[in-house]
């Protein structure tokens, strides 16, 4: 789950961690009246999507009068946003931040995410902020900085420190940066976070440290825990298919294919796109059904496909352990009769009660194009999709 910056900003407060003053808007008068409230010869309207890059984008600009911030707040607000991040399509801007200026001498940059291999926390630093740090980590990877933190014991100020001076902080200011960098580091670990990334961190001209943007990422299977951080929650932000799949516990993300696929398990999910594109075709969705899906949750998940306009067929690709071909079996058969299935479909299931399910499928008189191997799987399901 992904938040806003000022949402992202908000929790830093919470760990005092210094931002600038700001306060969301939701339209130009509330923009307008927030500039007036903090006062101040500058501000910055900045978009609020759940992409970056939204400056080249236009969605970042300086106001350096009332009047110019009423101006930039109209051209922003509702404006279609489109950045690396958004794709061609770009993102609807439904919010700004309106934030003070800042006196900023340097940026840094400093993000921290769980590190799989080690099994630790990596926190990350470098003198090149205000860049795309992917940017950064594929032309100059020696200016970014990393520490792996054990989680029992947490960043400590040894760590911080060398951190700090090892992207050039000040001396003077080194002191604060610890601060930051392990008051960030709790922020990370207490919300169950997955990224907390400032980008920029400044330094302003009298020395201070400050967090000048924020981001951040949870772990959805943690949010439970943190009714506080759902709260944030921006559904605009989300893709409707995949808000939908979730409320039936279905793991679904939308691609640009034409092939919809439905699969139990993320794994093979994942051999099964794969071995789609291998056979020339392209995958409309990532979809993992889970281990205990039921007829209800199958239907749901074939309604979501088939609202996709670019779907030309779909692709059932079933590993029966937990989950039982003949129950998976007569799931796909209800599906296709609520649904009046209208495109080619492919099925393919190994596994427990496997020749029950196949009995299940051809008892059914649907039309469905059975398949033993998920090679075979994959080529009838290309060749479908091209109308073959």
């Amino acid at each position: 789950m992904k938040i806003h910056e000022y949402q992202g900003k908000e929790l830093l407060r919470q760990f005092q961690v210094p931002v600038p003053k700001g306060k969301p808007a939701f339209t130009v008068d509330e923009a307008v009246e927030i500039a007036k409230e903090l006062g101040g010869p500058v501000w910055v309207v900045k978009a609020q999507i759940h992409a970056g890059g939204r400056g080249k984008g236009g969605g970042v600009k300086l106001a350096r009068s009332i009047d110019e911030v009423q101006k930039i707040a109209s051209e922003i607000l509702g404006m279609q946003l489109i950045t690396h991040q958004t794709g061609a399509a770009g993102q609807k801007v439904r919010r700004l931040l309106i934030e003070e200026g800042a006196d900023i001498r340097k940026e840094f940059y400093v993000g921290i995410v769980t590190d799989r291999i080690t099994q630790k926390i990596c926190v990350m630093a470098s003198s090149e902020g205000g860049m795309e740090i992917e940017k950064v980590a594929h032309e100059t990877p020696e200016k970014i900085l990393k520490a792996f933190v054990e989680p029992s014991q947490g960043l400590d100020d040894a760590e911080a420190a060398a951190l700090a001076k090892g992207i050039g902080i000040p001396d003077a200011s080194v002191p604060q940066a610890v601060d930051v960098l392990k008051k960030l580091y709790q922020a990370y670990f207490d919300t169950d976070a997955s990224l907390a990334e400032i980008n920029p961190l400044i330094l302003t001209g009298s020395g201070d440290v400050r967090a000048l943007d924020a981001k951040f990422n949870f772990d959805s299977n943690a949010l439970f825990r943190h009714p506080e951080i759902v709260a944030f929650r921006d559904l605009d932000e989300e893709d409707p298919a995949e808000i939908r799949a979730s409320q039936f516990d279905l793991a679904y993300i939308q691609l640009d294919g034409n092939i919809g696929c439905l699969v139990n398990g993320a794994g093979l999910a994942m051999a099964t796109m794969d071995t789609i594109k291998l056979f020339g075709g392209e995958p409309a969705n990532f979809l993992d059904v889970g281990g205990g899906a039921t007829t209800e949750k199958v239907t749901e998940a074939f309604k979501i496909m088939l609202d996709n306009p670019k779907l030309k067929a779909i692709l059932v690709n079933i590993f029966g352990g937990i989950m039982r071909c003949d129950v998976i079996a007569q799931g796909v058969v209800e599906a296709c009769k609520a649904v009046s299935l209208s495109v080619p479909l492919v099925v393919r299931m190994k596994g427990t009660n496997e020749d029950l399910g196949k009995q299940i499928l051809r008892d059914s008189g649907l039309p469905i194009i059975s398949a033993d191997t998920m090679a075979e799987a994959a080529e009838k399901v290309v060749a479908a999709a091209k109308g073959h």
